[in-house]
């Protein structure tokens, strides 16, 4: 193994109870870790506080969550089952998040192996997303003295509706959603910048955006922290997904925001965020494929 200073933080080890055929992408996460483990170091991620998961939720809220008392109406807009495991595995996710923030502070560049669970609300969990893990970053990151302005570019299909809700009234935070328009959520927040792009967008289409509109955004902003939500669902064969990008496109465009941000001299911290394709071996290696942009660009 080379002797970068980089790791990664994986919550592959806690695992929850899904029902057969759950279109929850559950193999995705061992599969990355396994995929990257002879690159980088890759550790079991800490479990996040309760006290950081309510700088951004509503404790009471939360306290639910924790004792089970979890409407069917809120189970449903989870989209998980509720259980004390998924709950620890949602804070086990978190908690990489943070350990990749002061990595990224540390050494310039933190990897968490899950998380980007932008459709998180202060009182209300979405899409597989239970804690908001950019919006709380963000918070700790700027009540804390860490950074005085933060970005986060989220290149998931989907809106990041939840983070755009938590930090709209953050002027020292800027919110970039690059995503499909008619995709979920199928009512939008208002980010600081929404790009939202048609069905069946290819590399070039998306590149062109990306390098026209979303990169100088983040250069007239100018953050001394980047948080990036590497989803993988813009690749073609998504099967919550919409766009047509090859896995050679998802590699241009991690390359493109991790040079920026190297030659911005910010730290950068990345989450996975979503990917569903119908090629699980196409969805883990892509995943993986951000972690290996990183340690090509910033190594």
């Amino acid at each position: 193994m080379s002797a970068h200073p980089y790791r990664a933080w994986s919550p592959a080890a806690f695992t929850f109870p899904l029902p057969e055929g759950h279109r929850f992408p559950a193999y995705k996460y061992a599969g990355v870790r396994d995929l990257l483990a002879p690159h980088l170091p890759v550790l079991d991620t800490p479990p996040l506080s309760w006290a950081d998961a309510a700088r951004v939720h509503d404790p009471i809220w939360l306290r639910r969550w924790r004792r089970g008392e979890v409407t069917p109406a809120e189970e449903r807009a989870f989209g998980l089952p509720w259980s004390a495991e998924v709950v620890e595995r949602a804070r086990r996710a978190a908690g990489g998040s943070l350990a990749a923030l002061h990595d990224a502070l540390r050494v310039g560049w933190g990897a968490c192996l899950a998380g980007g669970t932008h459709h998180a609300f202060r009182d209300r969990a979405e899409g597989f997303c239970l804690i908001n893990d950019a919006a709380l970053l963000t918070r700790l990151a700027l009540e804390e003295g860490l950074a005085s302005r933060v970005a986060v570019i989220d290149l998931d299909v989907h809106q990041g509706n939840g983070t755009a809700a938590l930090l709209a009234a953050e002027a020292r935070a800027f919110t970039l959603s690059l995503h499909g328009e008619r995709n979920y959520p199928f009512r939008k927040e208002q980010s600081s910048l929404d790009l939202g792009l048609g069905d069946g967008v290819t590399d070039s289409e998306y590149l062109t955006v990306l390098r026209r509109q979303a990169l100088p955004a983040l250069e007239t902003f100018r953050p001394d922290l980047l948080l990036y939500l590497a989803g993988v669902d813009v690749l073609a064969g998504d099967r919550f997904g919409r766009f047509a990008l090859t896995l050679d496109g998802v590699r241009e465009r991690n390359r493109a925001v991790l040079a920026w941000a190297k030659a911005a001299g910010i730290p950068v911290v990345t989450m996975m965020a979503g990917g569903y394709n119908r090629d699980h071996a196409l969805t883990v290696q892509a995943h993986a494929s951000v972690v290996l942009d990183g340690l090509e660009v910033l190594g």
